[in-house]
């Protein structure tokens, strides 16, 4: 930090601060890029302080927004998308900052911080303005009988209402606006609650929500469990919570209690499965890429790795070559690793990998210091071993080699039967063996969660690694009610007289209107016409349809055949 101290006490010393504000705002990307250069762990600009919200405000700021939902304000869509293009603007004024919020809280270099989190948000947001007014759109029901047809049944796209947001540490950009961009966009208010973990991006978040957004309809509080508990009391239109699984459990209980919706967003212990037909090269180069992500604080990487016994040596040559090649002065020194968000985790890391009886084959390094924990690659015997047992959230990469894929599904079942992602590795017919006989989240074949990469394809777990889904249209979705409409005119009333008492002698005429024709029998075998007689039917699976379609031809043969005679009669009078 000499360098950084130097600077900083040469600008103070000559007491120029408004020419340090005036640098901060037009220099800032060239001091943050120049303090990546040459390895300065902290930054020198200044950013917002973390401030706790007072809890006894939470209940006033809730009823706030309950208000204005109910005024109408936040209905149209010309609203919604001023309030996302403010948002925008908000974001792309504060890139460096926010970059330089991500590498104090996490160490994240900047180019992950622009790939992940930054340039993610502001690409989301573009897309839900280029996309809401086709989303927002009324919809005419899909598959709507013929006696129903008059009713004109449509859906309609309402927004839920108040919602709560929580977000996550290790992705506290994405995981916390990507939320409330569907959420805006969908026309609900929000609160946003980010991760205290992650202080410095949490308050950046806080101004520039403030400095955008109606603050009558959205507002970020801070704070940790305290806060948390007291948003959890109030009565919302939505919970969207993205975290661990214990929480998302005591949220899941909370929202029961008042019926309110919760979409969870959780981990899991997400197995990669290299093949005996898999590349060992491509493996390791690629799921190095995702478990050195974030120094590994990462919710779909792989947790542990099972590689066919004779790829093993292969396999785990070629990740010591990729770690060597992606940090060519090691993952300490390097720009490009990050490190661990806090002491807690640091610690809860270490332990984990102190407790492993598992033989660490590279790295295995760390720093309390600096929260830094190398890349470590670990062969474990047994799916006991504590780097299987629980989901690591670091940069560990655990081994276990298997006779067979036979062996392989087996132990992904075994160890969590609904992770969040799941990773194959071989050829086309291993890889969907592997999909046909496992569950998960989400897939990814050959890659490391190239499916959670997709901003615009929708993202969710499944079981205990989440519910619900969001990104893209899902964003919207998530925070929509599909409000069904039906008008019904005055001229079907003849048609009605069925459903209306008394009710004898009407049973064979509501069976005409509303049933449907099998076209299987007792046994469940399909029961055809034949090919012929299917062409005499006019497409119909039954004698009974053929019939009702020659009718209905007839019918129109003959209203097309007197509109004829009624033209020739026309052309004969003019003549």
């Amino acid at each position: 930090d000499e360098p950084r101290l130097k600077l900083h006490h040469a600008v103070s010393d000559e007491g120029i601060a408004s020419d340090l504000d005036q640098l901060a705002h037009l220099g800032r990307s060239f001091l943050f890029l120049l303090a990546q250069h040459v390895g300065i762990s902290r930054m020198t600009s200044k950013l917002p302080e973390f401030k706790h919200t007072a809890v006894e405000d939470l209940n006033g700021i809730h009823s706030r927004l309950y208000d204005t939902f109910h005024s109408q304000k936040t209905k149209p869509l010309g609203w919604r998308v001023t309030q996302l293009r403010k948002l925008w603007w908000a974001i792309k004024d504060r890139e460096q900052q926010l970059g330089e919020a991500l590498q104090r809280d996490l160490g994240r270099p900047f180019y992950e911080a622009y790939l992940t989190e930054i340039g993610w948000v502001l690409n989301d947001i573009i897309f839900t303005i280029n996309n809401i007014e086709k989303w927002a759109k009324e919809e005419s029901a899909s598959d709507v009988p013929l006696t129903f047809m008059a009713m004109r049944p449509r859906v309609r796209k309402e927004p839920l209402g108040v919602v709560l947001v929580l977000g996550a540490f290790n992705f506290p950009v994405q995981l916390s606006l990507g939320p409330v961009i569907g959420a805006i966009a969908a026309g609900c208010t929000v609160v946003l609650k980010p991760s205290e973990s992650s202080p410095y991006t949490a308050a950046l978040l806080q101004e520039a929500m403030e400095a955008s957004l109606d603050p009558s309809a959205f507002v970020c509080v801070q704070g940790a469990i305290p806060e948390s508990s007291a948003l959890l009391e109030c009565k919302w239109d939505k919970i969207f919570y993205t975290g661990s699984g214990t929480v998302g459990k005591i949220i899941a209980k909370k929202g029961a209690e008042t019926l309110t919706p919760v979409t969870l967003e959780l981990g899991g212990r997400n197995p990669a499965i290299i093949t005996k037909n898999a590349d060992p090269r491509l493996a390791a180069r690629r799921l190095l890429w995702a478990k050195g992500l974030n120094a590994g604080q990462v919710c779909v990487s792989q947790n542990y790795i099972l590689v066919d016994k004779d790829v093993l040596p292969f396999f785990v040559k070629e990740l010591k070559t990729a770690i060597k090649e992606f940090y060519p002065d090691g993952p300490k020194e390097s720009k490009d690793f990050g490190r661990i968000v806090n002491s807690r985790q640091f610690d809860r890391l270490k332990k984990m990998l102190d407790s492993s009886e598992g033989e660490v084959l590279y790295g295995g390094e760390m720093d309390a210091e600096t929260n830094y924990i190398a890349p470590t690659i670990i062969r474990v015997s047994s799916t006991s071993d504590s780097l299987v047992v629980d989901e690591s959230f670091g940069p560990f990469i655990p081994l276990l080699a298997v006779d067979n894929l036979d062996e392989a599904i087996r132990l992904a079942n075994e160890v969590h039967s609904t992770p969040l992602g799941l990773y194959a590795f071989g050829s086309k017919a291993d890889t969907n063996r592997i999909l046909s006989e496992t569950r998960s989240g989400g897939a990814s074949i050959n890659d490391g969660f190239t499916h959670a990469s997709l901003p615009t394809v929708e993202f969710g777990g499944v079981g205990d690694s989440g519910a619900g889904c969001y990104r893209g249209k899902a964003s919207f979705d998530c925070f929509t009610h599909r409000r069904v409409v039906t008008n019904t005119p005055a001229w079907v009333e003849s048609l009605l007289s069925v459903r209306y008492p008394p009710y004898k002698g009407k049973l064979a005429q509501l069976k005409r209107m509303n049933d449907f024709a099998p076209n299987f029998d007792r046994e469940g075998k399909i029961v055809t016409l034949g090919f012929v007689a299917k062409i005499l039917a006019l497409g119909g699976a039954s004698v009974g349809q053929g019939v009702k379609r020659w009718l209905i031809f007839a019918i129109l043969a003959l209203g097309v055949r007197y509109g004829q005679m009624l033209g020739l009669q026309e052309r004969l009078k003019r003549t």
